[in-house]
């Protein structure tokens, strides 16, 4: 999976890509994350990537000229999938979304800042857009960023246990059970005998009851959705 992100503060990414897991999966050859800076598309002398809003109002909206030209240029040296921009009101991110997704090859993922960015960008120039949650962050690195941990963590390869990623919260519709190690005991605080016993159909008993109640509990709008009735 080939993952470009298009942001005007490309140094907010850099770290984060370059550690753990998803530095692992590049240095893999299974992901490439290639993060490119908006305002080498700008043909502004101040190297400028937004402007005022038509109107009026406050704040500062992302102009489209670079956006295009950026999408533009990286079309022409592959085909993508998907042109997708991170947006408080768009699709709501969950985990069949990502399972979806993973299956993908090529991405371009735009990060909005300020305002947002101009309508014809939305209408024009992208191909879904995708919120991280109902709220407002003051750029999209970030969800960029979450996005591409929760693909590049499916991509075969990727995780040291190939069973891992399939144990995940919310792959069964349910959030994960509650997870020990060692020691056994902690002062008082000792690990469920259960999981010590060493039978895993009782262990896999156990643990799918503790995520059936945790879910009633922390996410009961799991079960209303996953329910055939």
């Amino acid at each position: 999976m080939r993952i470009d992100i298009l942001t005007a503060l490309p140094r907010l990414l850099d770290s984060y890509f370059n550690e753990s897991i998803l530095k692992r999966a590049q240095a893999k050859g299974l992901a490439e994350v290639h993060v490119h800076d908006l305002r080498e598309f700008s043909e502004d002398k101040h190297r400028r990537v937004d402007d005022y809003p038509f109107g009026g109002g406050a704040g500062m909206v992302m102009t489209i000229g670079p956006i295009d030209k950026a999408i533009a240029w990286l079309k022409g040296q592959r085909r993508y999938d998907e042109v997708i921009y991170m947006s408080p009101d768009g699709e709501l991110l969950d985990q069949p979304m990502v399972n979806r997704m993973s299956s993908l090859k090529n991405l371009i993922i735009l990060c909005g800042h300020y305002k947002g960015v101009d309508e014809r960008v939305r209408e024009h120039l992208i191909d879904r857009e995708v919120s991280i949650g109902n709220y407002v962050l003051s750029g999209g690195e970030l969800p960029a960023a979450v996005l591409s941990d929760a693909l590049i963590r499916l991509l075969p390869g990727v995780l040291g246990d190939e069973t891992s990623a399939l144990s995940d919260s919310f792959q069964d519709g349910l959030v994960a059970p509650p997870m020990y190690t060692r020691p056994e005991a902690y002062g008082d605080w000792k690990v469920p005998e259960v999981l010590l016993s060493g039978h895993a159909a009782r262990i896999q008993e156990w643990r799918h009851k503790q995520s059936v109640e945790r879910t009633q509990v922390r996410r009961p709008r799991l079960l209303d959705e996953n329910d055939p009735g």
